[in-house]
């Protein structure tokens, strides 16, 4: 009796959770879904129910096709890189040299700064008027480039910088997975023979899987919810060029005035996030199981 009784006292526990979980996300997402079925502007105390419109919209919508393909590169573009290259470092900093210590401090720095400053910084570089880059190259004798002017080069660029600017996360979930490896199979396949990349294909990589599941999860999300950096790099543009699905939410809603298409635009967003990241945790869950 004494023990269900601390049970369900622990489960009391929970109600506050619950209750800021319900709040801040089931709540908003039930409003969302409602507004996606009306014509609100956002700021109107009148509005009307228009049934699956909005959502005829969103398939008939040529911005949509553009602004989805961009959110496709920049998550699993950001993905690609920031794994590739966290791995890279994790591989390089789990030595052991002088600075060893100073050097992932400086590579994980830049994921402290909040992603819409790092956009400004970035702006600052890259802008055709004034921008550093551009000054350095007209010293060097070379033409200025408007480098944010092209959609598609504005697009790589946005997927580099939030790269370059995660990828410390990445490098510690790898370094955290390595050093979770023990020397001892190394030591054995030293024994045998094994060299540089015989161990890290049959012994790193496979003990690696976990690592790898939660980097390629956490990159993958984050760069499909991209906002903050193209909101201040192009904020959309040229045009509607750059335009990831969050930032063309906040567009419909605020300059569009269209908060009913722009609820839609949300639930599709949230939905192709919930679809990718479940078949990508099967995938991995399954691949964790096999090691």
């Amino acid at each position: 009796m004494k023990q269900r009784w601390k049970k369900g006292l622990i489960n009391i526990y929970y109600i506050p959770a619950l209750v800021l979980f319900g709040g801040f996300v089931i709540y908003p997402l039930l409003k969302g879904l409602q507004i996606s079925f009306t014509n609100w502007d956002g700021f109107s105390q009148n509005y009307s129910n228009v049934g699956l419109k909005n959502y005829q919209t969103l398939i008939q919508d040529g911005h949509i096709r553009t602004t989805l393909v961009n959110t496709v590169i920049y998550g699993f573009g950001s993905t690609l890189l920031q794994n590739v290259l966290g791995l890279a470092y994790a591989l390089f900093l789990n030595q052991k040299f002088a600075g060893r210590n100073v050097t992932r401090a400086v590579i994980y720095m830049q994921a402290m700064v909040a992603s819409l400053i790092m956009g400004y910084m970035y702006y600052f570089i890259l802008q055709y008027d004034g921008g550093a880059l551009n000054d350095i190259m007209q010293i060097l004798g070379l033409d200025a480039v408007d480098w944010l002017s092209n959609g598609r080069r504005a697009v790589l660029l946005i997927t580099l910088i939030n790269s370059i600017q995660f990828v410390g996360v990445s490098m510690i979930l790898y370094l955290a997975g390595l050093q979770g490896i023990s020397a001892s199979y190394y030591e054995a396949a030293e024994l045998d023979g094994a060299g540089f990349w015989q161990k890290f294909r049959y012994i790193t990589w496979p003990l690696l899987i976990p690592a790898v599941t939660s980097s390629v999860m956490l990159n993958l999300i984050g760069g499909l919810k991209l906002f903050d950096i193209i909101q201040s790099l192009t904020a959309g543009g040229p045009g509607f060029a750059s335009h990831s699905l969050a930032t063309l939410v906040s567009y419909t809603y605020f300059r569009g005035q269209n908060a009913g298409y722009s609820a839609t635009i949300g639930i599709f967003s949230f939905i192709l996030i919930m679809v990718v990241s479940i078949v990508l945790m099967k995938y991995f869950t399954k691949r964790e199981g096999n090691v």
